[in-house]
Order: C-alpha cells, then structure tokens, then sequence
C-alpha cells in the first residue's frame, strides 16, 4: 500500500478503529471517553464519503475532504471581513458601506491625515472647486419639479430617491422602514413591479408605482393589462408618479418566475396572481411593441391617473431603439413627463451571470446618451431624467448630475441603510439580516421605527454633503452641476474635464441634419418610429 494512500484514508480508519475497539484503551481515563461518540459520528460521515458518487475530493479524502467544502462554504465572508481592502469593490467597497452606515446611524464619516485614494492613478475623478465658494444652501430645497406639459399633477421630487425594490425580493419590515424614512425625510419611495403593498401604505410615504410587465396589481387574469384596475390603483394620493419598467440594469432583457410554492397569500393579493401557478413577469410588454404604441401606452396612464407624471425606466441596449422612441415623440407629440436611465451595474435579487457582467450599457454612457438625445430633438426641457446604479455618496450624485440627470435613485444605499451587510444571498431567502428574505423568523431582526430613522438620516447626511461639495464648487443648486465642473485623471501627466471627454449635442441638432458626433447621425438614421427594429 502506498504512502499516499496511507496519508489519505489514515484520519478516516483511525477513527473507525478507535470507534470499534478504543473501550479497552478509555478505561480508566474518563476524559477520553468524549472522543467514542465523535469518533463515531466521523467515521459513519467518512463511510458517506466513500459510498457517495458526486464528489471525487470526499471520496479520496474521507472525512478530510469535507473541510474543502466548509471552508469553500464560507469563503466570501472571510475575504469581506479579513481580506479585502478598503477600497475593493465587490461589488461595494468597504469604504462604501462604512460611509452610508455612519451616516445611517449620524456618526461623523470625516477621515483624518488624508485621502486613502490614488490621485494620481487613471481613472481618479474628482469636482474642481471655486475660489469663490458659495453660500451653503439648506438641502431640503434641492428638489426637481417633474410633470410635462401633458401632465395636470406634477410632482416636486428629492433629488435623491429610494430606487425601485419590490415586496417578496425585499421583506415586510424592509418595506415598512423604507417608506417610514421616505415618509420622514420628504422623498420618495419606488415600489419596485411587484406592485403596492400593504407595507408600501402603512406609513404615508410617497411612492412611485412601477408597473413591470407582468402588470402587478393591475392586470386580468391572463397577464394583460388592466385598465380599471390600474385606474384604481392609481388614484391613491399617496402615488406620485408612474414608472413604465422596460428593463433593469442588472438584467436587461431577461424576464423573470417566482415559482409557485413562493406565491404566497400576500404576494398573491399584493400582485392580483393567483396561488399554485408561477408568477411571471415576460421579458416584454404585452401592451405595446412599437415606439408609438409605447408613447400611446403613456398617454393612456396619463388619463387614467388623472393626470399624473408617467414615464419610462430602461437600460439602454441597442441606441436606435431610444432615437426610435425620440422619433415617435417627434411624430405623435406625446412625451413622457420623466425618463429614468438605470446603468447595467444596477443591483438584483438573482440574475444569471452572464446578464449581470456583459449585458447592457453602464449608467453614465447610457445617460449621456438619452440627455443627448433628447438635446438634440429639442424636448430637453419638457423631460426630467433620472439616474440609478451604484449611486451612495454624494459624490455619486453630482457625477450623474454633471452628465445629464434631475436627480438620483438608490437602491442597495439605501439597502446598507437598513441593515444589508452585503452577504450576496439576497435570493436564498436566508438573509442574515431581514432585508431581503420572506423568512417570519429572520426579518423580525430589522426593527422598523430604529431603520427608518437611519433611512431618514442617510437621505438628510447625504444631501448635506452634496450641498457642501456644490457651495465648494461655487454653486447653489443641483441644476447648476455641469460637465466642466467634474475632473477626470486619463494618466500620470494627465487629466480632462468631463466636457473634453465626452461629446454633446447642441439643442435641435438632431433636427438640424448637421450631428457633431458621427455616432449619433449614424443612430438617429437607424430609428424609426413605427418599429424597434433598425433601418437599414
């Protein structure tokens, strides 16, 4: 027998041994006896290891081969509290996380002796101040009027948000401290597709409704849309405006099942899907296929709503599918009183890896590009743009601010604000912390009236810092923040204004048949109004 075979079935047949025949070898010495029953519970696990066919490693290694798999298990939790610098971002660094927690919680989160950041690596982005800095202005006032001309009951946003999170992804408590904090700090709140909740109205808290395409809370029985059902829902004062989901950054383009043993008797009457049958939310809409017919699907919420603000949420994906929506506004002279843009390293409960890593465009490309776009129809001003994906600090903000947005959305912020330790196991149900689980038992650990407060707080901190970041900056108000106003380090000897870096459209250039940028001439010839397809 060989020296490696000895080495590794040796642990494995000390224990059956010492099982079988260690009595004559104990007596006499009480303390062993505690070693029989260990003995044997490991030598029945290593007789599991060598009859069972899924793991070579266990089968080689009895007994021994199971520390592969415990200390595999339990990985990622090593890595984020011994391993990993404060700055890795996987996907929020530790420097994220510890910013929104102390502010959550109205600790100070000044650093002392200096900057832990490479200022002189590419990539390092930072906003140029004033010599002449302005006058601190209250945050509370920086808030974004969203309502079109079409619109009858506009609606005076925050200019940052809760971003879209829906009942059965987030628990009953996670719902309640959410809406408590929105509720206390004047901001709203998104409902996420999964329609409202009892725990979305318990508390006042404005929301945005966002209608996915499984139509949530508004649908017949076969998954189409509901007109009726929608206006009811609708009419609620505590609804402010209404989201149209096309898609979401974490998974553009990729519809979803929750299966039908998790359709529980809430979900079921939250979302009006019957129990026993998956719920589905199709990778498209049913009501609308064409540019026009969405725009007409806009119109037709408008009305139903009483006038409130109806808008779109969506990932860019291919360009000339926007410009073709742009067209179509062009031609019918319907427009969406909003657009929020969600970039593709959005947060999700589960997407399959391959969505989550390479497909869809990042915020700040696709944001750019509507901003451009509706510049270059010369509708700008009559379209509000918001902005969601990776968005904590209020650095954050005024980056997305600078490249085109109103105002900002933020979802796992807001998650960290509540208790989320970030243990990636949003769609296992055993969150550790009663965020993202339907488990009774866990979720009674996130006391509601406590994580509202540290809603509240992380809203007012954050806004707080923008303020004082932007009287820096020489400016007095979110609106004001442009590109020239963010640096951006390219190299060593190096750096450009976002305004060098990026190309932007002049108003009605689009119109004008002179585009500065080739690539948006080339797009805008793409998009048609009557189809998403492109014209060749």
């Amino acid at each position: 027998m060989s020296l490696s075979l000895l080495n590794r079935y040796a642990f494995f047949a000390f224990c059956v041994l010492f099982t079988l025949g260690g009595l004559p070898f104990v007596a006499g010495h009480f303390w062993l006896w505690a070693l029989l029953p260990v003995t044997a519970v490991l030598s029945v696990v290593g007789l599991n290891d060598l009859l069972q066919s899924r793991h070579a490693v266990r089968r080689n290694y009895p007994i021994l081969g199971n520390i592969r798999y415990l200390v595999e298990a339990i990985r990622p939790e090593i890595r984020q509290y011994l391993l990993e610098s404060d700055s890795e971002r996987l996907p929020f660094s530790r420097a994220q996380r510890s910013l929104v927690y102390a502010r959550a919680k109205n600790q100070s989160a000044d650093k002392a002796f200096g900057t832990l950041v490479d200022v002189y690596q590419s990539g390092f982005e930072f906003i140029s101040h004033s010599m002449l800095p302005a006058a601190h202005v209250d945050p509370r006032a920086f808030r974004v009027s969203i309502g079109g001309p079409q619109c009858t009951q506009p609606y005076s946003a925050s200019v940052f948000n809760i971003s879209a999170m829906s009942f059965g992804s987030l628990s009953a408590n996670a719902i309640r401290a959410l809406n408590k904090g929105a509720q206390l700090g004047g901001f709203y709140h998104d409902t996420g597709e999964g329609s409202i909740s009892n725990y979305h109205r318990e508390y006042g808290g404005d929301l945005v409704w966002e209608l996915g395409s499984g139509y949530f809370g508004c649908r017949h029985d076969n998954g189409q849309f509901d007109p009726q059902r929608f206006a009811e829902q609708a009419s609620n004062p505590q609804v402010k405006m209404i989201e149209i989901k096309l898609s979401q950054g974490a998974k553009p383009g990729h519809g979803g099942i929750l299966p039908k043993h998790k359709v529980t008797a809430e979900i079921s009457q939250t979302r009006g899907v019957p129990m026993g049958v998956d719920c589905v939310s199709p990778a498209s809409h049913s009501a609308f296929s064409t540019p026009i017919e969405l725009l007409q699907f806009v119109a037709q919420l408008r009305e139903l709503s009483a006038g409130k603000p109806v808008g779109f949420k969506f990932c860019l994906g291919h360009p000339w599918e926007f410009m073709g929506i742009a067209k179509a506004m062009l031609e019918t002279g319907i427009l969406p009183d909003f657009i929020v843009v969600d970039g593709k390293e959005g947060g999700t409960g589960a997407a399959p890896v391959e969505f989550t890593d390479h497909i869809g465009v990042p915020l700040r490309e696709g944001l750019l590009f509507v901003h451009n776009t509706l510049v270059g129809i010369g509708l700008r001003d009559k379209i509000r743009i918001g902005a969601s994906g990776k968005i904590v600090s209020a650095f954050d903000i005024a980056s997305v601010l600078a490249l085109g947005a109103d105002w900002a959305n933020s979802a796992r912020g807001f998650m960290f604000a509540i208790g989320c330790i970030q243990s990636q196991s949003c769609h296992t149900n055993k969150c550790p912390t009663g965020v993202a689980t339907q488990d009774a038992l866990r979720q009674r650990a996130l006391v509601v009236p406590d994580k509202a407060e540290r809603v509240h707080s992380f809203h007012r901190n954050t806004l707080n810092a923008l303020a004082e970041m932007l009287a820096a900056a020489g400016l007095e108000r979110p609106a004001q923040v442009e590109a020239k106003h963010l640096v951006r380090r390219m190299s060593a000897s190096e750096i450009k204004l976002f305004s060098q870096l990026h190309v932007f459209l002049t108003p009605g250039e689009l119109l004008s048949g002179e585009v500065s940028g080739e690539f948006y001439s080339r797009m805008w010839h793409m998009a048609q109004a009557s189809s998403f397809a492109p014209a060749y």
